[in-house]
C-alpha cells in the first residue's frame, strides 16, 4: 500500500434498522456515516450519509454481533472494503478515489448547509 492510500470500510450494520456505516481512514481513525440505503455504485443516485463518531482504525476488520444493551446491537458485517486515495477534504467537502471489492471510483461526500451531522454520498467520477 502506498503512503497515499488509506483504508476503507463499509459495514452492513443490523441495528435498530439496517443501514450501512461508510468509514474512512483520515487522521488515524475511520471518521463514519451511517447510510440509510445501499451504497451507491452508479453515477446520479445519492444517499443521505449521516456523520456519526469516529472508530478506531482497528474496526476497519470488524464483523460480528454487538451484544443487546450496547450502543450499535446487533449484526455487523464487512459489505466492502478497500483502500481508497485522498482527493480533498475541505471540511464540507471529502473527495476520495475508491478501489474496493464493490465500490470503485471516485465518490464525494457533500455536508448540507448549515447542518453539522447531515451529508450526502455519490459517485462522482
Amino acid at each position: 500500500m502506498s503512503e497515499k492510500e488509506r483504508v476503507y470500510v463499509i459495514h452492513k450494520h443490523d441495528a435498530t434498522r439496517l443501514h450501512y456505516d461508510f468509514r474512512i481512514e483520515i487522521d488515524g481513525v475511520l471518521k463514519s456515516w451511517a447510510i440509510p440505503k445501499i451504497p451507491p455504485s452508479e453515477k446520479g443516485v445519492k444517499r443521505l450519509a449521516i456523520f456519526t463518531e469516529d472508530h478506531p482504525l482497528d474496526y476497519s476488520t470488524f464483523e460480528g454481533t454487538i451484544p443487546e444493551g450496547n450502543y450499535g446491537a446487533g449484526k455487523v458485517e464487512i459489505w466492502d472494503n478497500g483502500t481508497f486515495t485522498l482527493i480533498e477534504n475541505e471540511g464540507n467537502k471529502i473527495v476520495v478515489n475508491l478501489n474496493g471489492n464493490r465500490l470503485n471510483g471516485k465518490y464525494c461526500l457533500i455536508r448540507f448547509k448549515d447542518q453539522e451531522k447531515n451529508w450526502m454520498l455519490f459517485k462522482c467520477g
